[in-house]
């Protein structure tokens, strides 16, 4: 099944794409590998995860930002390349968690994006990935995620 088309079996309607926040790039392709900045877990839809995973926030709560910023990432790649149905498959996924000191769950949170991922593209959605917990992210965002595609060829 294509991703597209998995999308709406799931009932899921991707945000806007997010803009830059700053002098830089959304995204860099070279060849055939996108690359995207950094998403944090604000959406179009109103939807804001800030705060720290082991204070104000919960294991829970940092699962659904990056959620969000999964569906943000997604609704990128389609505004770049017109389709989801243009990606081969994901590369890697930087996943970083705000969090307290020592906190050691960071993989659990990216969890929320990873199942994402899997579940609208299957197999092509796995990736290789690092989970690391900050001290902080911008606007106070809970998560913040970059991502690397591989595009199909002609996409």
């Amino acid at each position: 099944m294509s991703a597209e088309a998995k999308l709406k079996e799931l009932a899921i309607e991707l945000p806007t794409p997010p803009s830059p926040g700053g002098n830089y790039l959304s995204h860099r392709r070279m060849g055939n590998v996108l690359t995207l900045a950094g998403i944090i877990s604000f959406s179009s839809t109103g939807e804001q995860w800030t705060g720290q995973v082991g204070d104000e926030r919960s294991l829970d709560d940092g699962y659904a930002a990056a959620k969000v910023c999964a569906l943000n990432v997604l609704a990128t790649i389609r505004d770049i390349t017109g389709s989801l149905d243009a990606v081969k498959q994901f590369l890697y996924v930087g996943g970083y968690v705000n969090a307290i000191p020592n906190y050691g769950q960071s993989p659990s949170v990216i969890n929320g994006a990873s199942d994402l991922f899997e579940a609208v593209f299957g197999e092509p959605g796995k990736h290789a990935r690092a989970a690391v917990s900050v001290a902080g992210l911008p606007k106070n965002a809970t998560v913040e995620i970059q991502v690397n595609v591989e595009l199909k060829d002609g996409a």
